[in-house]
């Protein structure tokens, strides 16, 4: 026979025959009404997003225009970097586009002088004057103006670019908080370097999170992750504000399960606009997995198991005998359990199980009569 916590089994051996005097009982009362499975599950408040600033040049950081909890907008400067070398690197960029952009001018001269000395060499040419080595000499010459002209206009594109390269880590020597999505104001959670350390490209500054709203994430067991669904309510409680339940919903379920704890990772999402909870919190989520209403509903007291047979025995409407009835076990509800099967009548045997059998015969203590209402 199949015992544990969820049954009261009774030793079959020491039955007593139907012929044994009237067993002291217990009873319960068989009722119909609403119950519904609520589980409470152990969680952390997480934040929905995280973003971390770093630096993208190597230098001494200047100052910090933030500290830990202040509030921080899209696109605000939160840290200064020092920029002395980075101006120095952006004028010598400057100065060499100046450069190149003077020696393409005088590329173009050149080649304008070199145009108008073939043109002289070709009419010369044509009256006899000049000779043919002459106008090659001009043509070739022409023809190597035009190719350093070229090359001083490559020169110029490349210091233009160099300029623009300079400018933008110049531009780095300021720090900005810009990330995609979400709301427009986050929060610093944390600080990495203090003002005057200095930092590498790409260490980490600070880092900011969104704290409205926030996720609580739960995990549950395969028996109940089909109860789950989108959208379901949850009641959100934490030690920090132990009168205050905080409502959530449910908003992703995971379609795996982790293969070490046999669970999957659920969702929960809480509109924190008051921001007085705070991710990494401990919480406790009770969800509602199912409802069920015009449902029998007796005390799980009752429950008992007789030749593997799960089942209650029911008090006769003279109070003085019971009948075993088989049921099917449902939702339990603290000290209530929801059953289905036979007619059940409107009491059963809550303590005493052990002592009776089909049919037997039962005192009630406590009452008028022996059996009696």
């Amino acid at each position: 026979i199949l015992c544990g916590a969820l049954f009261a089994c009774a030793d079959e051996a020491a039955l007593p025959s139907r012929s044994s005097a009237p067993a002291p009982v217990e009873v319960g009362p068989v009722t119909t009404g609403t119950i519904a499975l609520v589980r409470t599950y152990s969680g952390t408040l997480e934040a929905p997003e995280r973003f971390t600033m770093a630096s993208n040049v190597a230098a001494r950081l200047r100052r910090l225009l933030v500290d830990l909890g202040d509030d921080v907008r899209r696109g605000q400067v939160v840290a200064e970097i020092d920029d002395d070398e980075l101006r120095q690197l952006a004028s010598q960029a400057a100065a060499a586009l100046q450069v190149a952009r003077a020696q393409v001018t005088r590329a173009e001269t050149d080649l304008q002088l070199a145009r108008r000395d073939l043109e002289r060499a070709e009419t010369l040419g044509e009256r006899g004057v000049s000779s043919e080595a002459q106008l090659e000499a001009a043509r070739a010459t022409a023809a190597d103006r035009a190719a350093a002209l070229e090359v001083a206009k490559a020169e110029a594109v490349r210091a233009a670019a160099g300029l623009d390269a300079a400018r933008i880590r110049l531009a780095y020597a300021k720090v900005e908080a810009n990330w995609t999505g979400g709301s427009d104001i986050r929060v610093v959670a944390e600080r990495f370097v203090s003002a005057g350390a200095r930092v590498s490209e790409d260490t980490p500054i600070l880092s900011v999170v969104e704290l409205s709203p926030l996720t609580a994430a739960i995990f549950v067991t395969e028996r109940e992750y089909a109860l789950l669904e989108i959208g379901q309510r949850a009641r959100v409680e934490t030690d920090a504000y132990p009168a205050v339940a905080f409502e959530a919903t449910v908003q992703r379920v995971s379609p795996v399960f982790d293969p070490g704890s046999r669970q999957a990772r659920v969702e929960l999402r809480l509109d924190n606009a008051d921001r007085r909870l705070k991710p990494g919190m401990f919480v406790r989520a009770t969800i509602t997995l199912k409802t069920v209403e015009d449902a029998t509903i007796l005390p799980f007291a009752a429950i008992t198991k007789r030749n593997d047979e799960t089942g209650v025995f029911v008090v006769s409407s003279s109070g003085d005998r019971v009948t075993w009835t088989p049921v099917r076990v449902g939702i339990r509800r603290g000290d209530d359990v929801q059953v289905m099967g036979g007619a059940l009548g409107s009491r059963v045997v809550t303590v005493g199980q052990q002592l009776v059998d089909d049919g037997s015969r039962i005192t009630i203590p406590g009452t008028s009569r022996s059996g009696g209402e």
